[in-house]
């Protein structure tokens, strides 16, 4: 019931006090909604066949098909991005996950009442609330939805923790250009509506790369909360939620991710991710 009124009470937040915008004005803002409350199994199958593509279960593929596109073309120490953060974005589907959660502060006590409480009713978005919850590691699969031409329309990444069967991420990735800005853009199906999220890719001078989310407003990185309201219109909130997407390689040669979250400046959760090729785990 409480999970119930909490997304009753997301939902009318968003309708009424939510932007109204057009798609045709914003198209980086089309994406997948949930009808129901529940995130099905086959949610990749049923949105495909509703728009018309072609799933592709990919044995190797990435969530993206030319990660430096999703990058500005003169984007500082461009020339230095490490071959294997490349790797993983073009070849997700061949890593083993390994993942640790840390969650700080007292927003957090309310984060995680939102995953206890909210994310597990829609089967989207559970984040572990404590480090053994994936202590068996974490599922890492990819599928592709292509246009009848054969353009990859979204990348379908489903992680769940293989110790509870949970989805974590349930998430459609693409590359996207809003204004002269290249992003990567991420989905997250919820009921009526969305998450989308937009990233501003910046190698490091190590050659390591963050995707970040800190923009200010409409049409810049950012968190994304989307009401569908029709075809054509939906309200949206922009929320002071920030994320820093650092992916790098340690000095063992082990890719690595460090995953932070921010709310109004605070930091409330870091991730840590282990990305071990599957030939590599294997030995």
């Amino acid at each position: 019931m409480l999970g119930a009124l909490l997304q009753w009470f997301i939902n009318a937040w968003v309708r009424f006090t939510g932007r109204k915008v057009s798609y045709d004005q914003y198209p980086w803002l089309r994406g997948p909604v949930l009808e129901g409350n529940t995130l099905a199994d086959d949610y990749y199958q049923q949105y495909a066949v509703a728009e018309g593509l072609e799933v592709i279960t990919s044995h190797g593929g990435g969530l993206l098909e030319d990660f430096k596109g999703a990058i500005d073309a003169d984007a500082p120490d461009l020339e230095k991005l490490l071959p294997a953060v490349v790797d993983f974005y073009e070849h997700t589907s061949r890593y083993k996950l390994e993942v640790w959660s840390q969650w700080y502060g007292p927003i957090a006590f309310f984060a995680r009442n939102l995953v206890r409480f909210l994310s597990r009713r829609m089967n989207q978005l559970n984040i572990p609330l404590y480090p053994l919850e994936t202590s068996r590691g974490m599922s890492n699969g990819v599928i592709w939805l292509r246009e009848p031409d054969g353009r990859l329309r979204f990348t379908c990444w489903l992680r769940k923790s293989i110790l509870s069967g949970r989805v974590v991420y349930a998430g459609f990735y693409s590359a996207c250009t809003v204004g002269d800005k290249r992003m990567v853009k991420v989905v997250f199906p919820l009921p009526d509506g969305n998450v989308t999220v937009l990233l501003h890719v910046q190698v490091q001078p190590d050659g390591s790369v963050k995707l970040l989310s800190h923009g200010k407003g409409l049409g810049d990185a950012g968190y994304y909360r989307l009401r569908h309201l029709n075809p054509a219109q939906a309200r949206i909130k922009y929320i002071p939620l920030k994320e820093s997407i650092h992916v790098f390689v340690d000095e063992f040669g082990v890719s690595r991710t460090d995953h932070e979250f921010w709310f109004l400046r605070i930091k409330f959760l870091h991730l840590h991710y282990k990305m071990m090729r599957d030939e590599a785990a294997r030995s």
